[in-house]
């Protein structure tokens, strides 16, 4: 087995295109692992790098750092659980009304769409609708 190879903050901030500041942040709050020793002669290994890219891609994706911390809690990442629902939790649903009698309601965040993806659905959705429509009225 080949050893792990190890980063400096320097090296590390680079490679994820991220500042020292937000690196340490992700660090507090229990995002990101602490490095392997201390100060000067902290190392970041893999782990550290693959852990950011992680956290990069599904802040891009427009997931809030509670639901990145759920991701990378999850056993698969893939394939997270979705999180039981607590009594006075708040949520933010997006909701089209396509036609009379027929809606869509979505949570973006436990579906881990991005603002931009859940209008491209309902975009695909209200096209779909109408071709329908179209398809019936010429029939």
């Amino acid at each position: 087995m080949t050893p792990d190879r190890t980063y400096t903050l320097d090296e590390l901030c680079t490679l994820v295109d991220l500042p020292k500041r937000t690196i340490r942040y992700y660090m507090q709050i229990g995002l990101v692992d602490r490095p392997e020793g201390l100060n000067r002669g902290a190392k970041y290994l893999t782990r550290h790098l693959e852990q950011l890219l992680a956290i990069r891609k599904w802040q891009d994706a427009g997931l809030s750092l509670e639901r990145i911390r759920e991701l990378l809690a999850a056993p698969d990442p893939d394939a997270p659980p979705l999180k039981a629902r607590a009594a006075g939790s708040v949520e933010v649903w997006s909701h089209l009304l396509v036609a009379p009698g027929v809606e869509l309601t979505i949570e973006p965040g436990q579906a881990s769409l991005a603002p931009e993806q859940v209008r491209a659905l309902f975009r695909a959705v209200m096209a779909a609708y109408s071709q329908i429509q179209k398809g019936e009225e010429h029939e």
